[in-house]
């Protein structure tokens, strides 16, 4: 790959990172058409190489083509919600199991990292002076830890996916819930350390579901 090659390549990946960014975030809303000029002012990215990066987020799913009409931000419903959530229990829960039953002491020292790190963001997401997007990071790195003694990229990458696309809801569709979501992120660290498997899909199962109940009670989802 020649010099050039490589840098078209590195500005296209930023320009990747930065509008699947701004999608889960909401900065580009639901539905919105995504015109090619104006993402090439905003994101300092050349058309061709956009027209790239658009069809890359079309098959994650984040982004829809039409044909001819060009592209627009994938729509959210509430059905898409449900199938989601229902898709990252169904995932995470068996991944959990699998990890916590491969447990050892370095699993251990990464779960107890990631706790600590999003327990801290999540003091300031209660105080009103949280940020969002490492609040997303550190809650992401937390669930991506529970899972990390698998043994499956192709699992982890799969969950990733699906996380991405379902917390994209609480950006769009309702917010940070305060302090029943930490209680339950404490609540599987203390199930990972015992190897608990059954009690974490319990409160897994209850952390994903109540946030599907309080996004369509609190929100315009149909």
């Amino acid at each position: 790959m020649s010099l050039i090659e490589k840098e078209e390549s590195a500005v296209g990946e930023d320009g990747y990172r930065r509008i699947r960014t701004d999608i889960i975030f909401g900065r580009l809303a639901p539905s919105h058409k995504l015109k090619l000029e104006a993402l090439r002012e905003t994101y300092a990215v050349s058309v061709s190489t956009l027209r790239e990066v658009l069809s890359r987020l079309a098959a994650e799913g984040f982004v829809r083509a039409e044909g001819k009409r060009g592209f627009e931000v994938a729509a959210v419903s509430a059905d898409n919600l449900r199938e989601l959530a229902g898709l990252r229990l169904l995932l995470e829960s068996h991944a959990m199991a699998v990890s916590f039953a491969n447990a050892d002491v370095e699993w251990e020292g990464r779960i107890v990292s990631a706790h600590h790190k999003l327990a801290s963001t999540e003091r300031l997401m209660d105080s009103g002076i949280g940020e969002p997007e490492q609040w997303k990071r550190y809650d992401g790195e937390f669930h991506q830890a529970l899972i990390s003694n698998c043994g499956s990229h192709l699992l982890m990458e799969t969950h990733s996916l699906v996380f991405d696309k379902y917390f994209r809801y609480q950006m769009v569709a309702f917010h940070y819930r305060g302090a029943e979501p930490a209680a339950q992120h404490r609540a599987l660290l203390e199930c990972a350390l015992k190897r608990d498997a059954e009690t974490a899909k319990q409160v897994l199962s209850s952390h994903v579901n109540n946030c599907v109940a309080h996004a369509l009670a609190n929100s315009s989802l149909r």
